[in-house]
């Protein structure tokens, strides 16, 4: 006992470090749709364009997110990290600084850019600091804190934009992201970072090539698969299940709604629990088949059968719990094919595939929605979910 109770306070001590980290950069992602109502009312622009500042975000997002991933590996994790994390802030006061909408666009895109910082630096870090026998808690944890940064924007930058202004608001989540940085620049002694010494001895170019080639075997593509697939089942879910539940069975919107915070819930529950299951096995591609196989079953259920209002509410709430438990189990994957050394720009490149599948899945999902029986947006949703069991499953018989 007295000589792991160091190492599990120092896990824990990194967990937090970086969880504090992956809070803000979703709470980023979700600071500016709260304030549309406001900013289309004082501005005089429509939600089209309003919706053009997160487009450039993502887009700048997305576009960053792999070139930042060779970086990690090349130059290290701690530093970019951190950066990152600084010029977001920064990006944010000077949205709050300027109040033109030019300026919104501007910023958005260095906010965006600036956040594509944290998948591959928070993964290269836990995979070289923390316990191996504590890696599936630790990318639980990591998950958890990034959905809590995104329940806590709408909530936050509503109460300050009521009372101060839409200005102050961003002004002061830019401030609050500064505190943060410093706590890391604080804690950075604990963020143990190795993924830049693997590759001292190679040129650049060679690298380069080698990490591309690395991204294109069959086992890495499948987990990028993998990632979109998930974020395309969720996405029809999570954006459209409300509207299908009052169009498909006539349900009230208030319990439509909770059904839907239900599975949301559910999964961040989900992903504690799943945590927990990641370090207790080595089978990950068994969990994630059984959590996408089970969810998928609840999903084709509820969109198809007429339930009471209890019961259809307990049952998203199970499929949300199903659904969640795969994430941890979802990393360990992608970390278990993954060679030392490259941890920053695989994980880099398949978030794109996340990102990727938030890309497709609005305007899909909204094109059945409007031309077909709403009833199919949980029969495509089940189909993405079965198609994910399939490629995880492929992810253990192509990996050596």
């Amino acid at each position: 006992m007295t000589v792991t109770a160091p190492n599990i306070g120092r896990d824990a001590r990194i967990i937090g470090l970086i969880g504090s980290g992956h809070f803000m950069s979703h709470f980023y992602i979700f600071a500016l749709p709260p304030l549309f109502p406001i900013l289309k009312q004082e501005m005089g622009i429509g939600y089209a364009s309003l919706g053009l500042i997160l487009t450039a975000f993502h887009a700048a997002s997305g576009a960053a997110q792999l070139p930042i991933g060779f970086v990690v590996d090349r130059v290290g994790a701690r530093a970019i990290l951190i950066a990152g994390l600084v010029l977001g802030a920064l990006a944010f006061i000077a949205m709050g600084m300027s109040g033109s909408y030019t300026a919104l666009i501007v910023c958005a895109v260095v906010a965006g850019a600036a956040n594509s910082v944290y998948h591959p630096a928070d993964y290269s870090i836990l995979s070289h600091a923390v316990g191996s026998d504590r890696m599936g808690r630790a990318f639980s944890l990591h998950t958890f804190s990034g959905y809590a940064g995104g329940a806590a924007a709408p909530p936050a930058m509503v109460a300050i934009a009521s009372f101060w202004g839409w200005q102050p608001a961003l002004i002061t989540a830019g401030i609050v992201g500064l505190v943060v940085a410093a706590v890391l620049i604080l804690g950075a002694g604990d963020l143990v970072d190795r993924s830049g010494e693997r590759d001292e001895a190679k040129p650049s170019a060679a690298s380069t090539k080698d990490g591309i080639g690395l991204l294109l075997t069959p086992a890495i593509m499948l987990c990028f698969l993998f990632f979109m697939l998930l974020a395309m089942s969720a996405g029809g879910i999570n954006s459209f299940a409300v509207a299908a539940f009052v169009d498909s069975f006539d349900v009230a919107l208030p319990v439509a709604t909770a059904a839907l915070t239900a599975f949301l819930v559910g999964s961040s529950v989900g992903i504690l629990a799943g945590g927990v299951i990641a370090d207790r096995t080595r089978h990950h591609e068994r969990v994630a088949m059984a959590g996408f196989g089970a969810t998928a079953a609840i999903v084709l259920l509820v969109g198809n059968v007429a339930m009471p209002t209890v019961l259809l509410i307990g049952a998203m709430g199970a499929g949300g719990l199903l659904f969640g438990m795969i994430m941890p189990s979802r990393d360990m994957l992608v970390r278990r094919v993954t060679p030392p050394g490259s941890m920053g720009k695989v994980f880099a490149f398949v978030s794109v595939g996340l990102s990727l599948g938030g890309v497709i899945t609005p305007a899909l999902f909204g094109w059945i929605m409007d031309w077909g029986d709403p009833r199919w947006l949980f029969w495509l949703a089940a189909s993405f979910m079965l198609l994910a069991l399939l490629t995880a499953f492929a992810t253990r018989t192509t990996h050596r």
